[in-house]
């Protein structure tokens, strides 16, 4: 009985940790340089209403990999330039794997560890994809399993912890190394309407690193969860075109997404039905400031609670999928203390998720 008992507990799918994050920002700071730039590009009265979605926005930083101002003397985008798309990939290939081996500098690990890699980028391709240049700059093992996450926007992290969480379930012996690193300042349009130029208002760039294994260090990933709104397509769009990738971000999303979790059933697929007020920490992708105020209201949520959120908005912006790893690695520095939910959105319009808690 013992053994049956012992053979049991050894056959159940371990816990899976993330034992590290570590995150990364390029060196330039160009927030206000972009804000300098746009606001002469409106009619004047649209210029004071740009002005005070700039002071309202709660961004104090943005960070770019581009080595002078990117709108300025000699910069990328120079008198209002629209670089092709083949140049600012080229950019990519050189810049993304840079910043993403930047932040795996930060963790201490031995790389021969290491039996999987994912990657999620959604600003930029190069094939060799950024997943192969990562693993023979560090010295990975050239049998480490690689994934590449690409496209899928803000919540990617969301598919990459996930994705570790499975592998390391399936195989207690597993490492995973997941990246996420977005070049979102490659893609600045030259446009003179607001909307779209209060939807670049909010995206900077970043990277980040983390260690996913059994070993029982950092915090537990739980269950994942996935909830795509009603008729929301339309909502959030992200196009490749000739002269870069073409964001498109609706001022009825935060409306949309406030309605959604105020819904009882998307309520307990967040919390697994335990309830919003069993949950100690939300860590929610900082999108905007508009977002955030949405997730709070919509939730119910006492003031503060998404502190960790609002401090990377302030600090770096939205660095798409890298964000939600920047409020991870704030809540790890600080201790996981109890249930948390991490959750992100993304085009569909789509809610994606998972829940996180405490080592045992």
């Amino acid at each position: 009985m013992r053994r049956a008992i012992r053979l049991l507990i050894d056959a159940a799918p371990p816990a899976a940790c993330v034992n590290a994050i570590a995150t990364a920002v390029p060196g330039r700071d160009i927030h206000q340089a972009f804000v300098d730039w746009a606001e002469p590009r409106l009619p004047p009265r649209e210029r004071k209403l740009f002005r005070r979605m700039v002071e309202r926005s709660d961004i104090a930083h943005r960070w770019s990999v581009h080595a002078r101002s990117p709108v300025g003397a000699g910069g990328f985008y120079e008198n209002g330039a629209q670089p092709t798309t083949s140049s600012r990939m080229q950019l990519y290939a050189e810049a993304a794997p840079a910043l993403a081996l930047d932040a795996i500098s930060r963790l201490d690990f031995d790389p021969a560890t290491i039996s999987h890699l994912i990657v999620a980028s959604c600003t930029g391709f190069v094939a060799p994809g950024v997943d192969q240049i990562i693993a023979a700059r560090i010295g990975l093992s050239p049998s480490v399993e690689r994934l590449l996450i690409g496209f899928m926007g803000c919540y990617a992290a969301v598919t990459a912890l996930r994705s570790a969480r499975h592998i390391v379930r399936s195989d207690r012996r597993a490492r995973v190394l997941v990246v996420t690193v977005e070049l979102s300042t490659l893609h600045l349009a030259a446009e003179d309407r607001i909307e779209p130029l209060l939807a670049m208002l909010q995206f900077g760039d970043g990277a980040s690193a983390a260690l996913v294994s059994a070993d029982p260090r950092g915090f537990v990933l739980g269950d994942g969860f996935a909830q795509t709104l009603p008729d929301s397509a339309q909502l959030i769009g992200w196009t490749i075109g000739d002269q870069g990738f073409l964001m498109h971000l609706s001022g009825e999303v935060p409306g949309r997404i406030g309605a959604a979790l105020g819904d009882p059933d998307m309520r307990a697929a967040l919390t697994g039905g335990t309830g919003v007020e069993t949950v100690a920490h939300w860590a929610v992708h900082a999108g905007g400031r508009s977002i955030l105020d949405a997730v709070e209201h919509g939730l119910g949520l006492a003031p503060h609670s998404l502190e960790d959120s609002r401090a990377v908005l302030r600090a770096c912006g939205n660095m798409s999928s890298a964000t939600l790893m920047f409020v991870l690695a704030r809540m790890l520095e600080h201790g996981i203390t109890g249930p948390g939910v991490a959750l992100a959105f993304g085009p569909g319009l789509a809610a994606e998720g998972l829940r996180f808690g405490p080592v045992a």
